[in-house]
């Protein structure tokens, strides 16, 4: 099978049966090279028949798009809450961390169950709201432009008042996460200010549902080279979970 039009073929069918194709199976399917393959996958790309993806392609789109906050908190509810567990297992006494916006972070806020003194700097109003029910956590909001759509703020105000600060870990929401672009969030405003909040926190842990995966968002964060912990749920690959592992990232699944 050389011809390019019965590789074509041969890749339309594959993706059609099993949602997704990989360069390296593909190779051996067809006997060619990845540079061939790659070059297939992009001339369908570029027919809309497919969407290129780390290492292969899909028929899903994996560019995300931007959603309210209730719209959002209600998909994958069970995976968030199993996650917000997790999550809220690691928060020790007289800790001080950094909290973003996005549903998955607000269930973990919710989970939280304070050990004598605890400190939190957020972005998000809802988190914000949800932790002064606690009497023993002291909250930090920062200030800045609104964003309806995450009930969070944003902007060089908030970025400015982090400055002054460094805290032991930052819990992080993402829209996408790509192996080669990275953390990915619809806003890039949003994204800004997250990167600042990654520069003073110690550690960095990403909370997200399987379904981000092979996502991707209009505002890069960062790189996984940046990201120490990821917790998600039992949705993920064996493959891209010892891909990131490989990596040096830790991946709790639940």
């Amino acid at each position: 099978m050389s011809t390019i039009t019965e590789r074509h073929q041969f890749i339309l069918k594959k993706i059609k049966a099993d949602g997704q194709v990989n360069v390296l199976d593909l190779c051996k399917e067809l006997d060619v090279s990845p540079v061939t393959i790659r070059k297939d996958l992009k001339l369908l790309e570029d027919k809309d028949l497919l969407f290129k993806t780390h290492g292969g392609a899909t028929l899903n789109n994996p560019y995300t798009v931007d959603r309210s906050v209730n719209e959002k908190e209600k998909m994958q509810h069970s995976e968030k809450i199993k996650i917000a567990d997790a999550a809220a297992e690691m928060v020790q006494a007289n800790d001080s961390i950094v909290i973003a916006s996005g549903t998955t972070v607000l269930a973990f806020a919710k989970q939280i169950q304070p050990k004598k003194n605890l400190t939190v700097i957020t972005s998000a109003l809802n988190v914000a709201i949800e932790l002064t029910r606690h009497p023993e956590v002291e909250i930090l909001q920062l200030g800045g432009m609104i964003r309806k759509n995450s009930s969070s703020v944003m902007g060089d105000y908030a970025e400015h008042i982090l400055s002054d600060f460094f805290c032991s870990k930052f819990f992080l929401g993402v829209d996408g996460i790509d192996l080669d672009f990275g953390l990915t969030t619809t806003s890039a405003m949003e994204a800004h200010l997250n990167r600042k909040m990654i520069s003073i926190a110690q550690k960095v842990i990403v909370l997200t549902d399987s379904t981000k995966f092979g996502k991707r968002g209009f505002g890069r964060i960062c790189g996984l080279d940046e990201v120490d912990q990821i917790i998600t749920d039992a949705g993920i690959s064996d493959r891209l979970v010892t891909t990131l592992e490989g990596m040096g990232i830790k991946v709790t699944i639940v």
